[in-house]
């Protein structure tokens, strides 16, 4: 028997993988929401035509600056680059990007050492002043800060929007974060964010380019700064859209239903 374990763990070095039975309150409206955005994403490059941006957006935390204790071994015929175990740290920062899904390339990214409110509020602003009188529809998970009062402010102030607001915690379209969610992904608005499923981060392109970044930039540098470690970001940043600049091809359409 163990020879036989031996041999499989051999041959399937990766016998375990992790699995989420998700518990969905709605399958129904799970579903559709799906549905919608994904045809969201096959109808980006329509949209960009008729003037609406298609931004998938989030925040990568934690970005440690990590300085190397050793240089890296290059890559040599029939080995790996060894890159050296102990380093020494330097900070983290926090980078907000947005994945234009039409053109396939990062636009107005943020980095700093926080992913407060008034951060991604402050980040949403500097995207949309790219195109001032265009359509937006930023495509975001759930997080607090993605349905903040001040991202209601900035949004209406940004299309025109008058009307009372009410009290954040008290009355109207500030009271909570539901009333907020309404009001920031009403489909009349210019500016507006759609929210993606709970256990849905696939859904959100913008998180295989983060994928792209760990690879290619982040599991390979030494830095001694978060200065340092900023600029290297930012000019992956301007290499990858000079260079490999390409929408993601997605073919999901939804969830079949099952009778």
């Amino acid at each position: 028997m163990w020879g036989v374990f031996k041999k499989e763990a051999t041959l399937q070095p990766h016998l375990v993988r992790y699995w989420l039975n998700a518990k969905i309150d709605d399958p129904l409206k799970f579903k559709k929401q799906v549905k919608y955005i994904c045809e969201l994403h096959q109808e980006a490059k329509t949209l960009l035509e008729q003037g609406i941006h298609l931004i998938s957006t989030d925040e990568m935390t934690g970005i440690q600056a990590l300085e190397r204790l050793f240089p890296n071994k290059r890559i040599k015929p029939k080995q790996v680059e060894k890159i050296e175990f102990e380093y020494e740290r330097h900070g983290t920062l926090s980078l907000i990007a947005n994945w234009d899904v039409a053109r396939g390339k990062v636009v107005s990214p943020s980095i700093g050492p926080t992913r407060t409110e008034q951060d991604f509020s402050e980040h949403i602003q500097r995207t949309i002043k790219i195109d001032e009188k265009a359509e937006w529809i930023f495509i975001v998970d759930k997080l607090n800060t993605h349905k903040s009062e001040s991202l209601v402010k900035l949004v209406a102030e940004s299309c025109g929007i008058t009307i009372d607001l009410g009290r954040k915690g008290k009355e109207g379209i500030l009271q909570s974060m539901d009333s907020r969610a309404d009001f920031l992904s009403d489909e009349s608005h210019r500016i507006r964010f759609v929210y993606i499923p709970k256990h849905t981060s696939w859904l959100n392109q913008i998180e295989y380019w983060f994928s792209i970044l760990v690879r290619r930039l982040l599991k390979r540098i030494t830095v001694r700064s978060t200065e340092e470690l900023s600029q290297k970001i930012l000019n992956f940043i301007d290499y990858f859209n000079q260079h490999f600049a390409k929408p993601f091809v997605w073919k999901f359409k939804g969830f079949k239903d099952h009778k």
